[in-house]
């Protein structure tokens, strides 16, 4: 993406302006006296009162698509904005002067106000001046939720001048400023000496600033308030201060409003420095009805009235730790809570609608168990004195406020007997993942969004710690294996991939890098560092890192600091050799190494070298880096005579400047090696064709001497090297056929996952048959193991083998599994209130299996279910199975209703049906025109520019077909605009489909050749 031309500062230049002086020249406008603009005021008013409610639903539009200027705040409506402002003359509350006349700027309305218009630049420096230091924020809200969703706001911000500046630049986006209200004044000087004149009021749209200009130059050194009135909007967007809507048992509809401030969204909340190293303490007050209740980060410190509105009440809430923007939180709701005793030090409550409250007991269980947990394992208390979890009936995330995390519904709650055991694992991976960023993200901050990794990797790989210290039967530890590194070596096996420390300074740059690479392969090469630098050597780093920095930023290269530090004094480095030389080259590069061994003819030793690894053949390969990229590679292996697969420090070092190894020590050549042992390292490996071959009779003979997570790994290495064209598939499918007898479920899942790529690819080809029935003959030893009846008190790795087996068993159309899911369905059927008939954890299949082989009766009973149900998780496995009909005309119906407000399906909840239509063979055209024809209806429906990346990467991930492929370059082109926020996504899928179609061309004809050699045929399958 371009970059601005900016001074050291980071901030555009102009003239011989200081830096962090903004400067906007004027661009042209009416302007005009003070005279004219009071008659001007007068007559404009008068149009707003005649317009009432209208114009306060318009008003907001106006500055979401006019950002002509920043006018005083709109004339309110009566009925829910008294004539005496809330914010004005509280109990609580200092009274402030009454608001002036407002003005609102339309198309047609000249800005009658100092406000200067300013054309918008091609992609600029969005940083703030370095010039001031935001210390401490007081805020006042009074959001209407169940009126016309307006927010009356105040906002006084205290700054320490860092460098002599002539104005004060805040973010704000779509707020309304009351320019008069404006006021800056010196908390040093004397009463009478404190104001210092507001000259002007600027508006940068595109860097989404608010500019102040001051009569003079604030002085270093020294402290300033400034103050301000403003109106701002709840939107519906999921993002910033936002509404939402449920009904009750009654089916009465309710409304809620809260937060999601991250990344760079408080800014639409009220105006401030929306930066994440520009940390200050908050006091909030927020203005609520009496029958609701709200919550923000710290415990509320009084509630009273608020003067002359019946029926509100304030809530003044104690004065934060210092902390970033995007970690503010609030929400009003009707809401009702359960408290935890398990903790005395810190007050910790789970909330939900009432309806659904009862669902929270497992989240008061295991969520301060690891509190506590994290407590011990940093060595620093939950620097708070209470901790809210809230869960709302959206499909949304969770998000780590500090004091107060939010999550949707399905993430936060599960209910014993009707939540499947996977729901109830998700529950605990986004309460870990969560809790862990209330010290990792919020008590020690990236300074930049360049190093959000630190936050999101961190989380990533330490909520596996937590949840497996509360749930250590489920072995989470293992599964990350399958759930993030294997799962993150697709994407970052491409081109298209990118470092997971990146640069990025625009809003939309930003949003793009919540993604798998810096989620997952965060994780994934933290974990590697945990296992080379041993578990307690980390741990120390870890909590030196946190004390030292405690409520301050950082950036990566002081982790690596305090790492290498502990790693030196408990020797588990080498003295010449620093976590930063390592650790650099895996996160300031993208992609991944593949490791080479070719062992001589006696076996002894090894030829060991590194080579960047890519999903594309070697002909497809960019020319364009300029040189190879490279690695410090922690190299881990044990063989045949000595197998030792707990020992996962480092036993050699291949540094970035070695593209060759020669190693000795190994056992005779009719014993097997392994590389990587545990997967623990963040690369894959390779062997020449004999060490393959001792692996395959090993696993056919008896597989268990060979550890679990290695067997995964095998698996997955031996199907993507030959997928990039580095194996041969014949020792690829020669690997899985010692599967009839596997029962641990990482290597199944690993091997599922592989056999998705050829069962996706072959699925629409006159070879077909023969995969499908090669996948049988693996799957059917597995499905009679599991059974189909299912128990809910197995292991939880039964429960989730048991659901991994029958989805494939239906997939592939095996009878006996087909059968019983219509039977069971059709049981349902004929009782729908009986919800025990089909297990929590077979519903997904049994849905979509059933759907897919019935007709309209049973989509429409589905549908119907759908709309009745309010519980989160139920809800979505039915928007799964009710894409999987095959008949295309419901298919068609199905996604006008997804993206139909009135239809029943939330903005969210149609990104779900869309994937489930695209995952259908049926489905897949239809989804991939329906974006195709709505791609502009789509990117204005959603803000978000990695979501509209999902619907891309769901509509495009089969395609692989040389016209298809055309058809991908037309629409790219013909949508670029509507695309440029999801840039990345884009190029993901233009190189996805690229390798598809040149995937399928090489190798369906050997795949099928290889199926019909081992005697596979096409024809049908019981």
């Amino acid at each position: 993406m371009g970059e601005a031309s900016a001074g050291t500062d980071g901030m555009p230049k102009e003239g011989t302006e200081s830096s962090n002086v903004v400067t906007f020249g004027r661009q042209g406008g009416c302007y005009v006296t003070k005279g004219v603009a009071a008659l001007l005021a007068i007559l404009f008013l008068s149009a707003l009162v005649a317009t009432g409610v209208l114009v306060y639903y318009f008003v907001p539009q106006v500055r979401e698509t006019r950002h002509d200027n920043l006018s005083s705040a709109p004339t309110t409506n009566a009925k829910d904005t008294p004539e005496s402002s809330p914010i004005i003359g509280t109990t609580s509350v200092a009274p402030l002067r009454e608001p002036p006349v407002a003005i609102v700027a339309t198309a047609a309305t000249p800005v009658a106000s100092s406000t200067t218009t300013v054309a918008p630049k091609e992609r600029p420096n969005v940083r703030l001046p370095r010039a001031l230091k935001p210390l401490h924020y007081v805020i006042k809200l009074q959001p209407f939720v169940n009126g016309n969703s307006s927010i009356v706001g105040y906002v006084e911000v205290e700054m320490e001048v860092l460098e002599a500046t002539s104005n004060i630049t805040l973010h704000i986006d779509s707020i309304l400023t009351k320019n008069e209200t404006v006021k800056v004044s010196s908390k040093d000087q004397h009463p009478g000496e404190r104001t210092v004149a507001v000259t002007s009021h600027a508006y940068d749209p595109e860097r989404q600033f608010y500019v102040a200009g001051l009569a003079q130059p604030l002085q270093p050194g020294k402290n300033y308030i400034l103050s301000m009135e403003f109106v701002a909007h709840l939107n519906d967007h999921l993002n910033g201060f936002f509404k939402l809507s449920y009904r009750d048992v009654a089916g009465i509809e309710r409304w809620a409003a809260m937060t999601i401030f991250q990344a760079t969204a408080a800014r639409r909340a009220f105006p401030c420095f929306d930066e994440p190293g520009l940390k200050a303490t908050f006091e909030i007050y927020l203005a609520r009805e009496e029958n609701m209740s709200s919550i923000s980060n710290m415990p509320i410190m009084e509630s009273l009235p608020v003067e002359g509105q019946k029926g509100w009440m304030w809530d003044h809430y104690y004065t934060s730790v210092p902390m970033s923007t995007y970690l503010v939180a609030f929400v009003v709701s009707d809401f009702t809570h359960v408290n935890s005793t398990a903790i005395d030090h810190v007050l910790y409550r789970v909330w939900a609608r009432e309806e659904a409250i009862g669902q929270a007991n497992y989240s008061l269980e295991i969520g301060p168990e690891m509190l506590v947990f994290y407590e011990y394992y940093f060595g620093i208390p939950f620097p708070l004195p209470k901790l809210d979890s809230i869960a709302v009936p959206e499909s949304i995330g969770g998000m780590e406020n500090w004091g107060l995390i939010t999550y949707g519904e399905s993430l936060l709650l599960y209910e014993e007997g009707v939540s499947a055991a996977a729901n109830k694992q998700r529950v605990g991976f986004f309460l870990s993942h969560e809790l862990a960023h209330q010290w990792f993200g919020n008590l020690v901050t990236p300074r930049w969004w360049s190093d959000l990794w630190l936050n999101e990797g961190f989380a990533s790989f330490m909520e596996y710690l937590a949840l497996d210290h509360a749930e250590p039967t489920w072995k989470v530890m293992e599964q990350f294996v399958v759930m993030d590194l294997q799962n993150v070596f697709t994407p970052d096996g491409l081109e298209s991939s990118h470092p997971i420390s990146i640069p990025v300074e625009h809003p939309d740059d930003i949003k793009q890098i919540f993604d798998r690479i810096t989620y997952g392969k965060g994780a994934s090469i933290i974990r590697m560092m945990y296992h080379f630098l041993t578990e307690a050597t980390f741990r120390k780093g870890l909590r030196n890192y946190l004390i030292a920095l405690q409520f301050n930023n950082a950036e990566q290269d002081d982790l690596w600091k305090f790492l290498t530090a502990a790693a030196h004094e408990d020797q588990t480095l080498p003295l010449d050799i620093t976590v930063k030389m390592v650790m650099d080259t895996w996160t300031l590069q993208m992609g991944y190494p593949v490791i080479k061994v070719v062992r001589d003819q006696a076996g002894t030793t090894a030829s060991v070298t590194q080579e960047h690894f890519l999903l594309a053949r070697k002909g497809n390969q960019s020319k364009s880096r300029q040189s190879p990229l490279r690695w410090w590679v922690p190299l881990t292996y044990t063989d045949q005579d000595n197998a030792n697969f707990g020992y996962t420090q480092a036993r050699l070092w291949m540094s970035d400047s070695q593209t060759h190894l020669n190693m000795s020590f190994f056992p005779s050549r009719d014993q097997w090696v392994i590389f990587n042992v545990q997967q623990s390292g963040y690369y894959r490996v390779n062997y020449d064709d004999h060490n393959w071959n001792l692996l395959i009779l090993q696993l056919l003979a008896d597989h268990t001497p060979i550890h679990a997570l290695n067997r995964a790994q095998i698996i997955d290495d031996a199907f993507n090297l030959a997928r990039a064209g580095q194996l041969s598939y014949d020792v690829a499918l020669r690997v899985n056929a010692y599967l009839r007898k596997e029962t641990e479920y990482v290597p199944w899942a690993a091997a599922l996952t592989s056999l998705d790529y050829l069962d996706n690819m072959l699925r629409r080809s006159p070879g077909y048959g023969h995969l499908k029935n090669f996948m049988r003959d693996l799957l059917v030893p597995l499905y009679d193991s599991v059974g189909f009846v299912d128990n809910l008190d197995d292991p939880h790795l039964e429960q989730l083998k048991r659901v991994k087996a029958l989805s494939w068993a239906c997939k592939l159309h095996y009878k006996d599994c087909v059968d019983n899911s219509v039977l069971l369905y059709s049981q349902w059927m004929l009782d729908q209130t009986n919800h025990s008939i089909i297990s929590p954890n077979l519903r997904t299949t049994v849905y979509c299996t059933a759907i897919a082989a019935g007709g309209q009766k049973e989509w429409d009973f589905a549908w119907g279910q759908l709309l009745a149900s309010t519980v989160r998780s139920q809800r979505e496995k039915l928007l799964d199975g009710l894409g999987c009909t095959k008949r295309i005309w419901i298919l068609s119906q199905y996604l006008e209703k997804a993206f139909d407000e009135e239809s029943g399906i939330s903005k969210r909840e149609a990104l779900r049906a869309f994937t489930s239509v695209a995952k259908n063979d049926m489905g897949r055209h239809l989804a991939w025109d329906f974006l195709r024809s709505h791609c502009n209806r789509i990117r204005k429906r959603y803000s978000s520019g990695s979501t509209l990346g999902r619907f891309i990467n769901v509509a495009t991930k089969s395609l692989n077909t040389p016209l298809e492929l055309k058809e991908l370059h037309k629409f790219l082109a013909d949508n670029k605009v509507n695309l440029e926020p999801a840039s990345r996504a884009v190029d993901r899928a233009l190189e996805t489909v690229t390798n598809n179609v040149d995937w399928l061309g090489t190798n369906h004809g050997l795949i099928v050749e290889w199926l019909q050699r081992q005697g596979y045929s096409d024809s049908s399958f019981p």
